[in-house]
């Protein structure tokens, strides 16, 4: 068992859930198969956070690039996300869900039981769930940077009102903190057009656990990991520990 400092758990934890149907590949099933097998580590994961204490959990679950997969795993994926938002996860652990992404891309009776899930569990409050679906960076700060574009060109404001703050107010994840450790399984080291604005200064953390496997410890070692950093945010080591002293 690894022994975490309660007092500085992550209150924001992103991942990139990857490795999903390499996982299914290696054991001779379809790549849905280790979809259904990622339900089943989402739960696992958001049980154990709201356990540790995290306060925001973000999953990484379709990016807008995905939608140039077959159309037969779109479909699956899209059968997958009805299926699996069941209210027990969340109720149970006193979980809020809420979707960022381009949701007016996906099927009328995906978005109506996204919605759907999202009102209920409105009331939660030991943590967020955020799924990224449909959702890329680029697509976000495109957007941020439009909906400034147009605030200028009607006069509201002045191009020298633009600022990171401004900029940081127009992202779709403005309910959130920039996460303090982005996790990505599945051996991959990249971030895939994930948060890129907010993972400015966030700790990363890559394995080669596929996220089917990925299991309570796995999250308790990125924990740990996380712990044993400096975050410096551009100062030197010397002020940063001057100013905890």
């Amino acid at each position: 068992m690894i022994n975490l400092d309660l007092n500085r758990i992550p209150q924001h934890i992103a991942i990139i859930m990857d490795g999903n149907g390499r996982w299914a590949l290696e054991q001779g099933k379809p790549r849905s198969f280790g979809h259904q097998a990622g339900v089943d580590a989402v739960r696992r994961i958001t049980s154990e956070c709201t356990r540790l204490g995290v306060k925001f959990l973000t999953l990484y679950t379709f990016s807008t690039e995905n939608w140039n997969r077959p159309t037969d795993e779109i479909a699956s994926l899209m059968s997958l996300v009805l299926s699996s938002l069941e209210d027990e996860i969340f109720m149970k652990n006193n979980v809020r869900f809420r979707v960022v992404g381009e949701i007016e891309r996906l099927p009328q009776d995906v978005q109506d039981k996204l919605k759907e899930t999202m009102d209920h569990t409105a009331g939660n409050t030991t943590m967020q769930m955020i799924v990224a679906l449909s959702y890329s960076s680029r697509w976000e700060i495109t957007k941020a940077t439009k909906e400034i574009a147009q605030l200028v060109k009607n006069g509201e404001i002045d191009v020298d009102d633009i600022n990171e703050d401004l900029l940081s107010k127009h992202m779709v994840t403005n309910f959130m903190p920039d996460p303090e450790l982005l996790i990505r399984t599945g051996a991959e080291v990249r971030v895939s057009n994930y948060l890129l604005w907010q993972i400015a200064y966030s700790e990363l953390y890559f394995c080669d656990t596929y996220w089917p496997d990925f299991m309570e410890e796995d999250l308790h070692e990125a924990i740990r990991c996380y712990q044993t950093r400096q975050r410096r945010f551009g100062k030197t080591e010397a002020q940063v520990e001057e100013n905890n002293l």
